[in-house]
């Protein structure tokens, strides 16, 4: 049973594909669900930083930025669906419940949902397994 999304399955792949690149790009810091310290050598970093503008943003095709930007200029309705689909694939409700997982995504909308969404620490995997149970 296929449901009908205002998103469509290819948008959701993009943002999943632009998920994955993100989170392999980020060092792998985070210990039993928790981000790890981050500390600075400031004699380093004060003596190696060469900044070679926009070379440097050209090699960055999946930055963060532009994931939070993709999702941020998603509308109510679509960054809704956009969250009931991850919740969808991380299991939290299944194809048959997805009209209560919307709801619930509404009623919860309290912060911004790509703030929401990019603290997922899987989130490319579970729009893939999302998008993946309402599309077949």
């Amino acid at each position: 049973m296929a449901v009908e999304l205002a998103l469509s399955a290819d948008t959701i792949r993009i943002i999943a594909q632009k998920a994955r690149a993100v989170s392999e790009s980020l060092p792998d810091t985070y210990e039993d669900g928790h981000e790890g310290d981050l500390s600075f050598d400031a004699e380093k970093l004060e003596n190696t930083h060469h900044h070679d503008g926009l070379a440097e943003e050209e090699q960055d095709d999946f930055s963060e930025a532009e994931l939070r930007e993709m999702i941020e200029d998603l509308n109510v309705d679509e960054a809704t669906e956009l969250v009931a689909i991850a919740w969808v694939g991380r299991g939290d409700y299944d194809i048959t419940d997805f009209d209560t997982a919307l709801n619930e995504a509404r009623e919860r909308a309290t912060s911004p949902v790509a703030t929401y969404l990019l603290g997922l620490p899987m989130l490319s995997d579970y729009l893939e397994a999302g998008i993946e149970a309402l599309t077949q």
